[in-house]
């Protein structure tokens, strides 16, 4: 292969991996690169008061789909009551439950910064019709007759502690009873802990034996993250495991169109064990039932909104005779998606940190990646010495490439020779310009496999440091304070720019002056491309440039000296 057939190889691999980007990004529900959709619906509240109050007041409403005829309803609006905003603090959250149906309603992480404003919390929960996101969980009676407390029924917070303190723990217990049932939520929130454990117990306090569900379900509007970019994107949306169907995750788009047809949406909707969640860019809320428990799943557009959307589990109590009691334990994390502790907390939830289509390479990366952070301690270093480790993986592969560009970069007189005299006969040039390559033992895509090869890994490193918590604000050095958004000052992307100029001077020139340019072009080009990625992704880049300017120095230069040699 020629100089000029590398290039063209060169332009049409990056235009595929652009293609191939934009496609990525559609399949994750972003508007195209070629057909740019409006933004995304703002929440329209069902008729209440105010946001707060359409969180906790009938969002629910009857179900929207055929299909979906067992989710909880919601009764007429009940008469205005006291309600208060009972506020949890620990030492990693600051939470708000209103006990207007014993809501999760603002949820503040303590150790995370906001990633528009570094100098408030990240508040991943929120009633704010824009950011609508919220955790709720009540009784629901399958029987018509007797309604039993919801998420929009009054509860009653006992006293206790509303801070951590000094202590282990800290508990909050809301009783509320209707229709002759009560339901007693104890939620329980631990130091060092993004789990809440939550206890639901229900006591039948009426004549006659009733066989109530316990729902759990968390609503989130449709739209992405704020600070979410084409180039710093991940998955949100809801997300379901069971031992059936492994790891699946919907998007909004195919709920919304559910709306009209459910079989647009498909997923497990019975199953035995596993967990419901919201994933959001680094962080992720999910009920955690406990295993062995038969549950049904249900996902939806809610009724009476638009762009607000619900995933629920409804988990049968079994019959409750009168005066007795039932009682299930339940688990919800509201976090960061941070993998050692999501594996931790329940099977297969470390699957919600979305590493793209791109899992198998990725998720072993972070693996690599984190076992030399716990050595290293800083994740700007942990690059480059990952970068270092790939790049003596490789060697052998990239040597022999870069010593079939030396030798091309050594017999280009020869190879201009060839295209003066057979310039009229494309077929006499193609067959002496393979003989030449026989002869001189040049392997025509030498020189471009070092880089296919990488760019799976170049790929999947991105995908590790977009959705990476644990690299989330991590520092490298002095301007550097978060190696998972874009280098504030340009320094790494022109640092690339410079190491590919450098590295298009080593290769061998291109015969025609319009491509020549063009190659000269291409790094101005990815390093304005660059700009927008994390800075992570760009140090990898740059050092392994630089690792490869050297090998390709060396090996160029000896191949030189020895072709001197042999005139001689």
């Amino acid at each position: 292969m020629d100089i000029n057939k590398r290039t063209i190889l060169w332009i049409v691999f990056s235009v595929s991996l652009f293609f191939l980007w934009d496609s990525w990004m559609v399949s994750n529900g972003n508007p195209s690169f070629f057909n740019m959709a409006p933004p995304p619906a703002k929440v329209a509240p069902a008729p209440a008061a105010n946001a707060a109050a359409s969180a906790t007041a009938g969002l629910p409403g009857t179900p929207a789909q055929p299909a979906a005829a067992g989710v909880p309803g919601a009764p007429a609006a009940p008469a205005p009551v006291k309600t208060e905003i009972v506020t949890i603090t620990t030492d990693v959250f600051k939470v708000d439950i209103n006990t207007a149906g014993g809501v999760i309603q603002r949820l503040e992480l303590l150790k995370f910064r906001d990633k528009i404003d570094q100098k408030k919390n990240q508040v991943l929960m929120s009633t704010e019709p824009e950011h609508l996101y919220v955790a709720q969980t009540g009784l629901w009676n399958p029987v018509a007759g007797v309604v039993p407390p919801n998420h929009n029924t009054p509860f009653v917070a006992l006293p206790g502690s509303r801070v951590l303190g000094d202590g282990k723990e800290v508990k909050l217990v809301l009783e509320a009873v209707k229709d002759g049932v009560k339901l007693t939520k104890t939620l329980t929130f631990k130091r060092g802990d993004y789990v809440i454990d939550m206890q639901h117990q229900v006591t039948n306090l009426g004549t006659a034996p009733i066989a109530p569900q316990l729902y759990l379900k968390l609503q989130h509007h449709g739209n992405k993250p704020e600070g979410d970019s084409y180039f710093t994107s991940s998955y949100t949306g809801p997300t379901l495991y069971s031992s059936i169907n492994k790891y699946e995750k919907l998007q909004f788009s195919d709920i919304e169109k559910a709306r009209t047809d459910p079989r647009k949406l498909d997923y497990t909707k019975q199953a035995n064990d596993g967990w419901i969640a919201l994933s959001q860019h680094y962080f992720v809320t999910a009920f955690l039932p406990p295993e062995n428990t038969p549950r049904e799943n249900i996902v939806r557009a809610e009724d009476g909104t638009t762009n607000l959307y619900a995933i629920m589990t409804q988990l049968p109590l079994g019959t409750i005779a009168p005066g007795a009691s039932v009682t299930r334990d339940i688990r919800m994390y509201s976090g960061p998606q941070d993998e050692k502790v999501l594996e931790k907390v329940a099977p297969g939830l470390e699957r919600v940190k979305d590493y793209g289509w791109l899992f198998i390479i990725a998720r072993p990366i972070f693996k690599v990646m984190d076992f030399m952070h716990d050595y290293i301690g800083n994740w700007g270093w942990t690059i480059i010495v990952f970068t270092i480790a790939i790049k003596l993986l490789f060697f052998p592969l990239s040597a022999a490439g870069y010593k079939s560009m030396a030798r091309i970069k050594v017999v280009t007189p020869k190879m201009q020779a060839i295209r003066e005299k057979y310039k009229g006969d494309p077929a006499k040039m193609n067959q002496a310009t393979m003989e030449l390559y026989k002869t001189e033992k040049i392997n025509p895509l030498g020189g471009c496999l070092p880089i296919l090869v990488q760019m799976p890994v170049f790929i999947a490193l991105y995908y590790v440091l977009s959705a990476s918590a644990e690299m989330r604000g991590a520092p490298w050095i002095s301007w550097i304070t978060d190696l998972t958004q874009p280098d504030p000052f340009f320094i790494l992307p022109v640092l690339y720019a410079i190491s590919m100029f450098i590295t298009t001077k080593l290769n061998p020139a291109p015969a025609d002056p319009i491509q020549a340019k063009m190659m000269l072009f291409m790094p101005l080009a990815f390093s304005v491309m660059f700009i927008f990625f994390p800075s992570g992704l760009v140090l990898y880049w740059v050092v392994n440039n630089i690792l490869s300017i050297a090998q390709q120095y060396v090996i160029t230069k000896k191949f030189e000296t020895a072709a001197v040699s042999l005139k001689k």
